[in-house]
């Protein structure tokens, strides 16, 4: 019977068999650096952005495992062309890569010389995110503030994301299904948990908050290309919450969907309160650079036997 595989620590095994001792710094701390992927078509999207990215938060976090970005990059590929093999030829794979100082010394046990490094893939979870092409996705500023950069830097992408949590239960208790929009403490909008935020507004183009306030998504790089390719303006810039609100259309870019539209901010309307027509010509040329129609592929595997 085919088995997805993963790895771990120099290891290829099944992904049933991974397994972190309970005194790694990951479990205990949070200290995990990592970066999620997906597949179009079986191939790993914008690969060598994401390990570009790696290396950063690596440095950031004084982090350096045993393998090379090189055979990184080597063993993602080769768990991804084994584990596509057991999907639909029109389905697609998540791939989850974490790297963790490794074990402490506070338990009574020698700490980890080496860093734990460990990737898996997953089917993509499209039944998340189907109805949000058509409906769009909702919005809610609650207390929850986005993690000052005093903390760490924005550029590094890391697992301690206990914010982004508290954030979206939150959301859920004032309005069912509403993701959070986070704020930082002077008002200025930054990202939502897990993607960034677009807002259009006819004439002026799209506008982000600026690039040393929230991570840098490579889905969020690699809209900024498909819109200069479409002739739309686009810069960073701060922004409040009011802008959100008197934005033509609002988007969220993430790794697993691409683009999704913003359809209510704090239970008000945004735009005309549907998905526009920028969002349906973005996501359109998505497709087409991709090769594999976003839409309609979550519609078929948003749910699987």
């Amino acid at each position: 019977m085919d088995i997805p595989k993963a790895y771990l620590n120099g290891q290829i095994l099944q992904i049933s068999e991974m397994a972190l001792p309970v005194t790694d710094a990951g479990f205990v701390l949070g200290t995990s650096v990592t970066e999620q992927m997906r597949t179009f078509s079986g191939k790993l999207f914008e690969i060598d952005s994401h390990l570009q990215r790696l290396a950063q938060s690596l440095q950031i976090v004084g982090i350096q495992p045993r393998e090379t970005p090189d055979e990184i990059k080597q063993i993602a590929i080769e768990l991804v062309a084994n584990n596509y093999r057991l999907l639909d030829t029109q389905d697609d794979l998540g791939l989850s890569l974490f790297i963790t100082p490794g074990t402490l010394s506070r338990f009574g046990e020698p700490a980890s010389d080496l860093p734990c490094v460990g990737l898996h893939t997953f089917p993509l979870p499209f039944g998340i995110w189907k109805e949000k092409y058509q409906t769009g996705q909702s919005l809610v500023v609650t207390h929850v503030e986005q993690v000052s950069s005093r903390c760490w830097p924005a550029e590094l992408k890391c697992r301690s994301r206990m914010h982004y949590y508290l954030a979206d239960q939150a959301a859920h208790k004032i309005e069912e299904g509403a993701r959070a929009l986070l704020l930082d403490s002077a008002g200025q909008v930054i990202e939502t948990s897990t993607a960034n935020i677009l807002i259009y507004k006819a004439g002026r183009g799209i506008s982000t908050p600026p690039e040393d306030a929230a991570l840098a998504g490579i889905s969020l790089l690699y809209l900024e290309q498909l819109t200069k390719e479409l002739g739309i303006p686009w810069r960073h810039r701060s922004l409040v919450v009011e802008e959100v609100l008197e934005a033509d259309e609002v988007f969220l870019s993430s790794t697993p969907f691409g683009l999704l539209p913003v359809t209510r901010l704090n239970g008000q309307a945004i735009g005309q309160g549907n998905p526009g027509p920028l969002f349906h010509q973005l996501i359109a040329h998505w497709s087409e650079q991709v090769g594999v129609d976003l839409i309609a592929q979550a519609r078929r595997f948003a749910e699987r036997a």
